[in-house]
């Protein structure tokens, strides 16, 4: 496991901020240049952690390096990008262009693949869901949004978690996290909720990325009372807000992020990918076996 190098205060006591983004303050800096980065701009090396310029040798200190890693890794041993974004922003596209569809087609486009037990859909004029066979519906789902309020709050969060997240994990790492998370909330709200009520949205997805963030938090030693405070008032307003909301898919997905994001940033490095995808792996069979029961319930 590696430990990041510690890093001094200035004379008013604050940390310094990264050289890319000096808003954001950080104890981490740079092995090879010494200059502080934030976990977004961190390279996973051999010993600490390097910066972007000095993993692509165009850092002024580059060439004090000893030692360079012949394949950079991100913190939990995923590929350096040079878009540490882009798969954050390639989801967020998907659930745009989907929400112009919604808005353009109308009703009949939601009722066929938003996530629902086994209730009759007068539009289709048959009985539906995922007890009837359309296990697509768990995972079309996460793609579909309820109002233009929804997908706003939904697409902000997504950007503001999963860049970071997904340059901390790199993008197969990252974008398995987030289908588990949502499948997980897909499963829990089929097993626990009425099966004649429809449910939509990336909501799943996310509180598992907002599960693995404290995680990743926690591993870097960060304060971690940013990401605490916005997901307890994102489980207050899903308990205590009145709207529709689906509880389950929102804890589903939250406790398979924080399993699944452990996983990912503490798995030890000699055997790293069983660890991880192993985890990913029983997530799943936990999820199929919860889609299983229920439909034996309701068939």
């Amino acid at each position: 496991m590696d430990q990041a190098p510690s890093s001094p205060q200035d004379a008013h006591g604050s940390l310094p901020g990264c050289y890319r983004h000096p808003d954001r303050e950080t104890g981490i800096r740079c092995v090879r240049c010494d200059r502080p980065i934030c976990p977004e701009c961190m390279v996973n090396a051999s010993v600490g952690f390097q910066c972007p310029d000095c993993v692509r040798g165009t850092s002024p200190g580059a060439g004090r390096a000893t030692a360079v890693s012949a394949r950079p890794r991100t913190l939990a041993g995923g590929t350096v990008s040079a878009d540490p974004r882009l798969v954050t922003k390639i989801l967020i596209g998907l659930c745009l262009a989907v929400f112009l569809v919604q808005i353009s087609v109308g009703d009949a486009f939601e009722d066929r693949f938003f996530l629902l037990g086994r209730a009759y859909v007068p539009s289709l004029g048959s009985l539906e869901g995922v007890a009837e066979g359309q296990w697509y519906r768990m995972l079309t789902a996460m793609f579909l949004h309820g109002s233009y309020v929804h997908i706003l709050f939904n697409m902000l969060s997504l950007w503001w978690i999963g860049g970071p997240l997904e340059a901390a994990l790199g993008r197969a790492r990252y974008l398995t996290l987030y289908f588990v998370s949502g499948l997980a909330g897909s499963a829990l709200t089929y097993l626990l909720a009425d099966p004649r009520q429809p449910s939509l949205g990336a909501s799943g997805a996310i509180f598992g990325l907002f599960g693995a963030t404290a995680v990743l938090l926690r591993r870097l030693n960060y304060d971690m009372r940013p990401v605490l405070a916005l997901l307890a008032i994102n489980l207050v307003i899903t308990f205590y807000s009145g709207f529709h909301i689906a509880w389950q898919a929102h804890i589903g997905g939250l406790v398979a992020g924080v399993v699944v994001g452990y996983a990912m940033l503490h798995a030890p490095r000699e055997r790293r990918a069983l660890v991880q995808y192993g985890t990913c792996a029983l997530v799943l069979a936990a999820i199929v076996v919860m889609t299983l029961l229920r439909t034996s319930q309701l068939t």
